[in-house]
């Protein structure tokens, strides 16, 4: 084991703002709408002169209708008429009946849930193409002659040999041919600790060099890198994914139809039978209005985002209100291993002297010769020295081998740590250490840790074994998916399979796939999906996005994620905690049933004065009043989800907590 992560990548370009906070022309418009909308409102509730805050509403539509004014026109002309349109006609027929004020809220509404859409649509792209970054701009290609050459990487070809210096990122997928050193492939397979290449070891586009200088062969063409194909797999499995809709816009197409129809009708066929004019258009003006989806909008869009609401103060931001409402269809949840079920850091689990040695003081020599190191698990062991409070002596004559381990002075006693395999095959073995020595770290190892050896003055003092600390709500999270889904969650990682399934057996999955790429994992994901499955993708790494795009859900864990990961997902848990994901699909749920509520009551009173305008005459004000009161009444009710007693209680919860609850 080598100090790689010591050796700094060359300097990064000056970062930029975050995407998150550059905003797109429907996000202006729509914030534009609103601000109108709301010193309109004011105005209005002041007491002010109508003028001025009719003149706010009016400009209030301009700013948030025009655009959806504009699509529904492009749909119309392509033979379909959308929701957009319909609400926009019932937006200007409220205003010339004097009712601006609700015209002006279904502006705001439909303004504002369009540029958020778009928002996130751009977002995702933009980070889709970032992925690309990853891999260096320039690589170092080696002539026959040995001369060096910095071209682009793109222009790299197979059979080149490229020169990657320590701290520098890999240009192209290809094979080790000479040289040893450590690598951080996590971009690729997820997994945190730098794995040791060789010559014959492969490596790949993007991934950081430790220490040691490598001559790698390419073996393929940029176009086609391990990097390339996870851009390629997240677009095309966006790309292919079914659009989501809403439960109420399953039906909103042949509603809009229907409500136009029927009031052309309602004008025309009385104007033939010698109705007169004014009458007439006021019964079709009626009907529009009490028909208009004012109520069945507002019956969806208030419980679907108080959830959203709700699950944001929970540490759970879902994206979009049709996520929300397919978390209740999900039947299987596959998970990422390292920093998704495990916390993605490793810890010291067992300290065993082999020559007399207390723990204590094994664990704190071992401490002191890795404190100059950086790599991962250097860290984890002085960690560990520090959590029991050792004394952790200082170290001299420090100095590191790629793949092999840390040597340093330490109290006149010269200590080395690193890897068992490959600390002591070249040494004499008078009586016979080093066979037990191999014979523990094997057996660690196939109990899914990490063997770390330690020697002191060339004899072997010990083991430490290290393993990814498993999160604390790990098993009841994966108990309560399984009583929600019907089905044992499933187990997707990167890592080894002896290391994979130690951790499904802690938490309780019976499926497990290890070794996968992020191609392997999309084929496991559709596979599910084949099998009728709904499935629900959680990781945290860029290797998790494509698999995640193909999934029907996707959610990243957002306190160590990658920015791919979180954009591609469909919602993510800020806070790391697991127990989020049954809460939501039991809210999901929840919020699914008082939408059917509110739309059987938005349906009845709609059925009720449509029946009474076409049989009888319905007086317009009266007709206005059930409209906005039907409206009032199913916003009012989807607001309970705003509630904190509307989280359900999170997986593994105490009597005590429920109680509190």
């Amino acid at each position: 084991m080598s100090s790689s992560l010591s050796v700094a990548p060359p300097a990064a370009p000056a970062r930029q703002a975050p995407r998150w906070l550059v905003p797109v022309p429907e996000l202006r418009w729509a914030g534009a709408a609103v601000a109108l909308f709301a010193v309109g409102a004011g105005l209005q509730l002041s007491g002010t002169p109508a003028p001025l805050w009719w003149g706010c509403y009016l400009a209030c539509y301009l700013v948030g209708g025009w655009r959806p004014a504009l699509s529904g026109l492009r749909e119309l002309r392509a033979g379909t008429l959308d929701v957009d349109l319909l609400m926009i006609a019932a937006a200007l027929i409220a205003a010339a009946i004097g009712q601006v004020f609700d015209g002006a809220l279904l502006i705001v509404i439909f303004a504002t849930s369009g540029a958020l859409e778009d928002f996130v649509t751009r977002r995702t792209a933009d980070s889709v193409r970032g992925l690309l970054d990853l891999a260096p701009e320039r690589a170092t290609r080696l002539a026959e002659d040995g001369s060096e050459q910095r071209i682009d990487t793109a222009r790299l070809r197979v059979g080149d040999a490229v020169l990657v210096r320590p701290g520098e990122r890999i240009g192209a997928d290809g094979e080790v041919t000479d040289g040893t050193s450590e690598v951080d492939q996590a971009s690729i397979t997820g997994e945190p600790l730098p794995v040791f290449r060789r010559p014959g070891d492969p490596v790949f586009a993007g991934t950081l060099n430790g220490t040691g200088a490598l001559r790698v062969r390419v073996t393929r063409a940029a176009a086609d890198s391990v990097v390339a194909r996870i851009v390629a797999l997240v677009e095309a499995a966006s790309a292919t994914k079914a659009t989501g809709q809403l439960f109420v816009e399953r039906v909103e197409q042949r509603y809009s139809v229907g409500v136009v129809l029927a009031t052309v009708a309602l004008f025309v066929i009385p104007l033939v039978g010698g109705a007169a004019l004014e009458p007439t258009l006021l019964r079709a003006m009626t009907f529009m209005i009490v028909a208009s989806p004012c109520a069945v909008v507002l019956a969806t869009m208030p419980p679907l985002l108080a959830a959203i609401a709700n699950a944001g103060r929970h540490g759970l931001l879902v994206k979009s209100s049709v996520a929300l409402e397919a978390f209740r269809t999900i039947t299987v949840v596959a998970f990422d291993k390292t920093g998704t079920l495990t916390e993605g850091t490793p810890t010291v689990t067992d300290i065993e002297p082999m020559t007399g040695m207390a723990g204590d003081e094994l664990l704190a020599l071992a401490a002191a010769a890795e404190h100059a190191s950086e790599h991962p698990l250097a860290t984890a062991i002085v960690a560990a020295a520090r959590e029991r409070g050792l004394t952790v002596p200082a170290a001299a004559e420090f100095s590191s081998a790629p793949g092999r381990g840390v040597r340093a002075r330490v109290g006149g006693r010269v200590v080395e740590v690193g890897s068992p395999a490959l600390l002591g095959p070249d040494r004499t073995d008078p009586v016979g250490a080093w066979p037990r020595v191999r014979a523990a770290a094997d057996e660690l190892e196939r109990a899914g840790r990490t063997a770390v050896a330690v020697l002191v003055d060339g004899e072997p003092a010990g083991l430490l074994a290290l393993a990814d600390r498993v999160r604390p709500d790990a098993a009841a999270t994966v108990a309560a998916l399984r009583t929600l889904t019907g089905h044992t969650p499933v187990l997707l990682s990167g890592d080894n399979p002896g290391a994979a399934g130690r951790l499904a057996a802690q938490v309780g999955i019976t499926e497990v796939h290890a070794g996968l790429l992020p191609e392997d994992k999309v084929a496991r994901v559709r596979a599910l999906r084949a099998e009728g499955h709904r499935v629900l993708l959680v990781g945290d790494g860029v290797n998790d996005a494509p698999a995640m795009a193909a999934a029907d859900l996707g959610v990243a864990l957002g306190r160590h994620g990658s920015d791919l990961a979180m954009d591609t997902a469909d919602a993510v848990i800020v806070r790391d905690e697991l127990a989020t994901l049954p809460a939501i699909i039991g809210l999901s749920a929840r919020a699914h049933r008082l939408v059917v509520a509110n739309l059987v009551l938005a349906a009845t009173v709609i059925v009720a004065l449509v029946t009474w305008d076409i049989c009888a005459v319905l007086p317009l004000p009266l007709g206005v009043a059930g409209h906005e009161g039907s409206t009032v009444l199913v916003g009012l009710n989807g607001l309970r989800l705003l509630r904190r007693a509307a989280w359900p209680a999170r997986a593994g919860a105490g009597p005590s907590e429920q109680a509190r609850r």
